[in-house]
């Protein structure tokens, strides 16, 4: 893993939350997008070498929507940026760690992205990115 690729907060109302973090940092966000896939509207916003992913849902059924009707607005996930998804896959299968979609699949940012069960990782999502 070689950084830190964004920190993943659902929210709410997108509007709304990408007005909080303008304030909150000082600048706008750079990018939406929507990941249809997912059934989630994206907002990103560059804090030094990391971004900030706000994530609202698009759909009753995605898996943010199910993430706030549990827990509410917060933390979502941590993204971790890496070289070769695949190799990275094979190494934290081997030490344990669960999967939840093996294959990458295709996430925000034109990145493949796969997702650690917070049950192997002290209750926390991790995904990793892999850009082209």
């Amino acid at each position: 893993m070689r950084k830190i690729e964004h920190i993943g907060i659902a929210v709410a109302d997108l509007e709304k939350s990408n007005a909080l973090f303008e304030k909150l940092l000082g600048k706008a966000n750079f990018k939406t997008e929507t990941v249809e896939g997912e059934g989630v509207e994206t907002s990103f916003f560059q804090v030094g070498e990391t971004k900030i992913e706000l994530l609202q849902a698009t759909r009753p059924d995605s898996p943010i929507a199910k993430y706030l009707e549990k827990k509410s607005e917060g933390v979502h996930h941590i993204a971790f940026d890496v070289e070769d998804i695949h190799a990275e896959v094979g190494r934290l299968k081997e030490a344990g760690f669960e999967i939840l979609n093996e294959t990458p699949k295709q996430g925000a940012d034109n990145k493949l992205v796969v997702f650690l069960h917070p049950r192997s990782t002290n209750g926390v999502l991790v995904e990793l990115c892999q850009g082209e």
